[in-house]
């Protein structure tokens, strides 16, 4: 059984994991960098631990810091919650290795998917269609610009290493490209601590539909159908509705 759950991130998502230990009577532990003293999160934690300065950088996404606040305060679980490290699977080793529970996929799995370009390869080797892209190790500005030529445009530049609508822009013609990738590149660096950069085709009026499954360790699954999940602000999902009108019953 868990009974405390350190969370490692912030604002509201830390806030709806702590309300939700609350009516599982679990313990809450809440990490901060000194710009989130004050922070709602915080104090609505059971206990909130300091794990360095503001720069998400030196306190989110230092795995030793939130390995070591985990440690320090009893907790026996880590949640994610989504960004930051969500997606890392050094950090999902490194809760394993530190004998925690981390409340998300395997190593394994993460590192199959964490990453938008693996996970496009990986979808593209059993054959899923994919639109077309780019997301080689060779990030250097002329190659980038070569490969936006031929996949073309309108394109979008992603984040490679994480989601939650970070490090995305979307670029209508070459001459914008470089000032979109070095402020996806900015962002995806601060959020992910990667500024690795994957190009693919933009898709304008697209419908956006997942299925969520979930697994635990004793082999249970199950799936929870599909959600529509179009309508979004800054290419975050603000309304989630199931079942998807979109979709039949074939």
């Amino acid at each position: 059984m868990i009974s405390t759950i350190l969370i490692a991130n912030r604002g509201e998502i830390a806030c709806r994991i702590i309300r939700t230990c609350r009516r599982l009577g679990i313990r809450s532990v809440a990490i901060y960098s000194d710009a989130d003293t004050h922070a709602r999160h915080v104090h609505m934690a059971d206990e909130a631990i300091h794990v360095g300065p503001s720069p998400s950088s030196e306190s989110y996404l230092v795995i030793d810091a939130v390995i070591s606040a985990a440690s320090r305060t009893g907790a026996d679980a880590i949640h994610p919650g989504f960004g930051f490290l969500a997606e890392n699977n050094d950090f999902a080793r490194a809760c394993a290795e530190a004998g925690l529970v981390f409340i998300g996929p395997t190593p394994a799995a993460i590192a199959a998917v964490g990453n938008k370009h693996a996970a496009r390869e990986l979808v593209e080797r059993v054959g899923v269609p994919v639109l077309p892209g780019y997301g080689g190790a060779d990030q250097s500005e002329d190659t980038l610009r070569r490969e936006a030529e031929r996949i073309g445009w309108p394109l979008m530049v992603k984040a490679a290493a994480g989601g939650g609508g970070k490090g995305m822009r979307l670029v209508q013609r070459l001459d914008d490209l470089h000032d979109a990738c070095v402020s996806a590149r900015r962002e995806a660096r601060q959020a992910f601590g990667s500024d690795e950069l994957m190009l693919e085709r933009a898709l304008l009026a697209p419908r956006h539909i997942e299925f969520q499954i979930f697994g635990d360790t004793h082999g249970n699954l199950i799936h929870l159908g599909e959600r529509e999940c179009s309508i979004q602000r800054r290419h975050q999902k603000v309304i989630e509705e199931a079942p998807s009108a979109a979709l039949t019953g074939e």
